[in-house]
């Protein structure tokens, strides 16, 4: 299955990526594949190197669940690394030759750039028409639509969700309930700090695991619109409500409750700080799962990890039913090379993608899929969760260009550690998203 690491990377990459546009928006319209108007010979796929398993579930499919569909149109695999996929993506569309599904980029942006140009199926609208508009679950379609200002043009090859992680055992030796609100998570903070235990792992080296606090306040005390209003020019992250989320997550790091030098600290170190039982709480998607359900690697088992979303913020209009998520690599259809034998790659897809994913790879993805019976039990729970979540939100650089994304997460440490202010860290983004 995708690994964690991998996966943390992306993430960085989608929330910081941003490429040019010129060649994507220009061109004639018609053409598939080879060029031209003519239909596809084959359900040509172009997929990031470096990502292995959405590559081997659709080949499952093509001699498993979709063999029909891939009589038809074969299914034709080519790659490309993901450090020049922008650029590659940008040739293709320049000369009209997208293949008929893709990755859909580094960032949302490709993605957007594409559509707007008239390049991209309108996935919502094809999965209504197949029958098929159900295998998109709730809370893959919410994140979709954030991250694509409403729209639903691309497939969740996964669904991460993202929340805290806790350590049952430390929690029950010091008398912690499990919080549900900031305050609440607060204490339990100090009490295990009192313990003598590290309150939070994280990878204060990266930064993103620490931006990912204020990001999560925000959406929590203001709503989970609270950085489309930004991204909007609605509002500024340097308005009092917005300094706010940084000023709390500081005072984490005032406290000393992500342990001694969290500058210092890499994603691996992070981890295995919690899994060895030496920090009580962890801030993580769900791709740690690889990690957790790994006996080498977690020292305290299985049993002993629970789950709990972001706490509310007393009086904010956001809510901890909405988690933070994202849909892993998404992919998109070339609008050119969409006829029938395409669509009924497509509708395949939407109904075992999810299926074949989680049984071959352990991966959670955006479609409905069926719970193989020896599911390990922190990835049921996760499922779980994904099931009854309604709404999503994204994560804090997820809306903002490169520059500003850089700055973020490469201040993060300093905010937490006292060496930038709050006022000064959200000075510093806002003036790099402008």
């Amino acid at each position: 299955m995708t690994t964690a690491r991998p996966t943390a990377r992306r993430l960085m990459a989608i929330g910081a990526a941003v490429s040019a546009t010129a060649l994507i928006v220009t061109g004639c319209s018609g053409g598939g594949g080879g060029g031209g108007t003519a239909a596809p010979t084959d359900f040509s796929y172009l997929s990031f190197a470096e990502n292995t398993s959405i590559q081997d579930t659709l080949t499952a499919l093509s001699t498993g669940s979709c063999t029909e569909a891939n009589d038809a149109l074969p299914l034709e695999i080519t790659t490309q690394p993901q450090a020049s996929y922008d650029q590659q993506l940008q040739l293709l569309a320049g000369q009209d030759a997208l293949p008929a599904l893709f990755a859909s980029g580094n960032s949302p942006q490709v993605a957007k750039d594409l559509n707007d140009g008239g390049k991209l199926v309108d996935v919502a609208a094809e999965l209504d028409t197949l029958g098929v508009a159900d295998d998109l679950l709730p809370a893959a379609r919410s994140t979709i639509e954030a991250l694509y200002d409403g729209d639903v043009y691309v497939l969740p090859t996964e669904l991460n969700i993202e929340g805290i992680w806790y350590n049952k055992q430390l929690f029950a030796d010091n008398g912690i309930e499990v919080p549900t609100t900031w305050d609440e998570l607060k204490d339990a903070a100090a009490a295990l700090s009192d313990a003598g235990v590290i309150p939070f792992s994280a990878d204060g080296q990266d930064g993103w695991p620490l931006t990912r606090l204020v990001g999560n306040y925000l959406y929590r005390s203001i709503g989970p619109d609270a950085l489309q209003k930004v991204a909007d020019g609605e509002a500024a992250l340097t308005d009092p409500e917005y300094v706010e989320a940084a000023t709390e997550v500081a005072s984490l790091g005032e406290a000393g409750y992500f342990g001694p030098s969290v500058g210092s600290i890499d994603y691996m170190t992070a981890v295995n700080q919690f899994l060895t039982g030496q920090a009580g709480m962890f801030y993580m998607g769900s791709w740690i799962l690889a990690n957790f359900n790994n006996p080498e690697e977690n020292q305290i088992g299985v049993d002993n990890i629970g789950f709990m979303p972001f706490p509310d913020v007393e009086g904010g209009a956001g809510s901890s039913d909405q988690l933070a998520a994202n849909v892993g690599v998404p992919l998109a259809l070339s609008q050119a090379s969409y006829n029938d034998d395409t669509a009924a790659w497509l509708k395949c897809i939407a109904e075992n993608f999810g299926t074949e994913s989680l049984a071959s790879q352990g991966v959670i993805t955006g479609f409905a899929a069926e719970t193989p019976a020896d599911l390990p039990p922190l990835t049921a729970l996760v499922q779980d969760e994904i099931t009854q979540t309604e709404q999503s939100v994204l994560w804090f650089e997820a809306l903002f260009n490169a520059k500003a994304a850089t700055t973020s997460q490469t201040n993060a440490a300093g905010l937490v550690t006292g060496q930038i202010s709050p006022e000064d860290f959200m000075n510093l983004v806002q003036t790099d998203l402008q």
